[in-house]
Parts: C-alpha cells; structure tokens; sequence
C-alpha cells in the first residue's frame, strides 16, 4: 500500500507524460488492426457442421427446459431472419469456448455457452468494429490491468469485501489469506464485473464457472479473443434494437454516485421531455429525426444515433471532446480505443486508451456533437451551451490542481496514512474527484442544474475546504512534534461526511 500515493493523484507531470506517450504508440500500433487478425472469427465465419443441425433440433428440449429464452427468440428479428440457436451456439469441437460436456454434439462440433461477440461479428461486423474502437471495449480490461498497480490492488480488496477491513500492518497478511475465499472469489462477479466485464474463465469440459460468468459486464474478454457482450444492452435472446436504443438500456451501468447518468438525464429538461412524451418516440428505427421519431434526445440520440446527417454508430466515444470520468479532465485526442483490439488480435490485457475519442481529435468529437444539438437548437444556443460546459470541466481541474498539490506536500513529508482508506485526506480527495466532481462535469455536460451545482460543485467545494483543515492541521503538528508518525497517531478522529 505505500505507493498508493500515486494511485488517485490526477495525471499529471512525468508520469502523466509518459503514460500519454505510450498511449499515443499504443494508438499507432493498433491503427490498422483488423477483425481478421483474431484467427477465431475467420475460423467461425468459415465453419460448416457435420452432420448438419439445426435450430430446431436444439428446441425440441430448450422450449421445455428454457421457455423464456425460447420464447424470447421467437419474438426477434433473428427467428424472423432464419437466425438461430445453431448460428450463435454451435462451434468446432476445438473451439476455444466449445462445451465439450454438452450431450448434443456432432462429428466435429458441439456447442458454446460463452457467446462472445467473434460471434456477433460474423454478421454485424461493422458494429463491432466500432465497438473495439471505443471507450466502451476498456471496460473489462482498464480494471483488470489495474490490479497490477496499487490502485488496483486497492480497489480489489474493495471489490473482495475488505471495506471493514481496519488499518495497520495486518493488511497484506490478511488480503492473502482471504484472497484464496472461493466464496468471497464468487461475490466479485456481483460487483466490478457486471458493468466492466472480466476475463472468463471456463473449466476442462468447457463449463463457464460461476466466478466470472454470467455477467452483463460490457467489455469481457473471451478464451477465442472476443471482447464484449452485445447482450448488456441488446438483452438475451431478443436482442432487440429496439430495447438496446431506450435510455433504461444505459442505466443499467450508468447510475448512481460515481456517474448518475440516468439520474442526469431525467433531472434535464430533455428528460423532462421523454418521461411526459413517451409516445412521441420511436425506437424502432435508428433514424431520429425530431418532430418524427422523437421530441427530444435520449442518451442513443447524442451518443449513438444517426441524425442531421451524422450515421449511427457504437463508438460512443466518438462524439466526445472531453474524458469526464478521469481524476483530471483531458481532452480526447487519443484517436481509437487500443484494449479491445489488443485482446481481440493478441489476447493481451492492456489498459487501454482514455483519450479514446474520436479519429480526428477532440474538435471534430465537439463538432458532430454540435451538429447532433443543431436539428432543435441554433447555433448562438449550442455554442453557448458548450462554451458554459467547458468552462465547468476547466473549473474542476482547478479544483482538482489545488487537491493534488496538498496530497503531494502531505504524502512527501510522511502525513499520509499506510491505510489510506482510513485516512480523512485521502477519502476526501476520492470523493471530489470519482463522486463530486463527476457528477460536477457529467450535471453541467447533460443540462442538470441541480447535479452540476448541489449534488456536483458545491460538494466539490466543501471536499476542498475539508482536505484545508487536514492540511493545515498535519502541517501544523509536523512543526510542532517534528515526527510525521506522531502527528498520525495523535490526530483526533475527523469523519468524513460521505456527499451521496
């Protein structure tokens, strides 16, 4: 735990420049990766089962055995397009996700219970490509490779259930024991996993364990180099677009302290909006054009859809200027997400690119998001709007300058805790940032007064005045005791109020 020091500092001076260095060789060296080059997806666009089976087959058990799911594939797109169980589940006997226990197997097949997008791709190719290209693919790997650093291994013990865990040299000792809890193994597939995704693993027979599989998690990374589940927001076995375009498919994940979304929107006026004109909307089509398919955006509208000439897409993070959930706001001129594409071609875990936006830079994100506020407002308004967002996300970084500065002077002189989390500065400085100054930048981004100023940058504001005091009172026992122990040890408890 002693280097944690750096773990929620936000990026700045040589480290910063050197992660964004390797980012930018990171970017290069992905530029021309292909979905071909996962052997996987060639090997599945190419395979022909013998002897022939089919769907049919599979539900003459499953429609007694799994009605809902039978019931539910009945009803898409797929059934009504000759779609079924056999095109999904049904791989080479090698196949790295194959279910070699499965009693329904052919010469040189079986089937898979894993479904990972390789297999999407063989026919929704575009769509995944463009999923490897955003933010959205990092979600699995970023919080895996993070465990390689303090930080992570901090948020580990949180994800494992060590939040009671006290402070003191029994930390590690404890972790390790613990860490072998095959029970405590299975509760982190409730948490972290769900929303980010995991590495999944499967046993001899090829049986999902249930350590990391089921998830909804929207970035997994597959044994046959897939990254992703389509079903986090095309739930199974519908898969409906027409689910997947409502603003209840994204908050699933996007909710709560850390990034309120959900409760963003519903609190804008666009939200407003939706929740009293349901029937205005049509999401059946990707197409939204105001007045017809819609009266106001949603979050499919500004991030995904296909509007004022602008195609739809499933880069989400190609319409942004700015990283918002970061410990500092940069701005996103990282070109394409590099983590799933490395999983896909190398099976490698890499953390990934933040400033994943979109190809051209963070001007020509800013630019098509303009262009998606243009088809209901003029131009005087949208760029009104975004010069107010701008200057809230720069305001956050002064904050957060003024933060880093006092952890650091405090951290180099010895005043902060072993246990960080049960030192008051250090929670402090996590909340302004992964909680208050969220909510700060997402409130103001998304056209919440309310999360942007009470819930965002008010709370910000006392965090900073709170980590004040801290400051000047470590600072002023050090002078007085001349022993950064001493100080630790004789600091009155200082409960941090918790701004939810």
């Amino acid at each position: 735990m002693k280097k944690v020091v750096n773990s929620l500092v936000s990026l700045s001076g040589k480290t910063t420049k050197a992660f964004l260095i390797s980012t930018a060789f990171a970017s290069f060296a992905f530029a021309g990766a292909t979905l071909d080059g996962n052997k996987n997806f060639s090997k599945l666009k190419n395979f022909k089962p013998n002897p022939k089976v089919t769907s049919q087959q599979c539900l003459s058990c499953h429609k007694a055995q799994d009605p809902g799911i039978a019931k539910d594939w009945a009803h898409s797109k797929h059934a009504q397009k000759g779609v079924g169980c056999v095109e999904c589940h049904v791989v080479p006997k090698d196949y790295p996700t194959a279910f070699k226990a499965h009693p329904f197997k052919g010469a040189n097949w079986t089937v898979q219970a894993a479904v990972s997008s390789v297999t999407c791709a063989k026919c929704h190719s575009k769509e995944v490509e463009e999923f490897l290209n955003s933010g959205h693919s990092r979600g699995g790997a970023q919080w895996l490779k993070e465990n390689e650093n303090p930080h992570g291994k901090a948020m580990t013990k949180l994800a494992f259930g060590y939040e009671g865990m006290k402070g003191g040299e029994g930390i590690e000792k404890e972790f390790t024991v613990n860490k072998g809890n095959s029970q405590v193994d299975v509760t982190v597939a409730n948490t972290c996993v769900q929303c980010h995704g995991t590495t999944i693993k499967l046993d001899s027979m090829g049986k999902p364990l249930a350590t990391t599989w089921p998830n909804d998690g929207i970035a997994s990374l597959y044994p046959d180099g897939g990254v992703g589940n389509c079903l986090s927001c095309h739930s199974r076995h519908k898969f409906s677009a027409e689910e997947a375009r409502q603003p209840a498919s994204c908050s699933n994940c996007h909710l709560g302290p850390d990034h309120p979304d959900k409760e963003v929107f519903e609190s804008s006026v666009h939200g407003h909006i939706f929740d009293t004109n349901e029937k205005d909307y049509d999401f059946s089509t990707g197409k939204q054009i105001p007045g017809k398919t819609l009266r106001g955006p949603t979050c499919f509208t500004c991030h995904m859809g296909s509007i004022n000439g602008l195609n739809s897409t499933h880069n989400v993070s190609v319409r942004l200027k700015w990283n918002l959930w970061a410990p500092k706001s940069f701005e996103r001129n990282g070109k394409n997400e590099t983590a799933g594409w490395a999983w896909w071609n190398n099976m490698k875990v890499l953390r990934g690119n933040p400033k994943a936006g979109n190809i051209q830079g963070a001007d020509a994100a800013r630019s098509e998001m303009k262009q998606v506020c243009s088809s209901c407002h003029d131009a005087a308004f949208t760029k009104n709007y975004f010069s107010r967002v701008d200057a809230d996300v720069k305001l956050y970084n002064q904050y957060r300058d003024m933060a880093t500065k006092m952890y650091k002077e405090l951290k180099d002189k010895g005043l902060i805790k072993k246990d960080v989390w049960s030192d008051p500065f250090f929670k402090l400085m996590y909340y302004a940032w992964h909680h208050d100054g969220r909510r700060m930048r997402h409130g103001a981004a998304m056209g919440s007064p309310d999360f942007a100023h009470w819930h965002g940058v008010f709370q910000v504001m006392q965090d900073i005045r709170e980590m004040k005091d801290i400051y000047d009172y470590r600072m002023r026992m050090l002078k007085k005791l001349k022993d950064p122990k001493k100080v630790l040890e004789t600091e009155p408890p200082m409960p941090v109020v918790t701004h939810e």
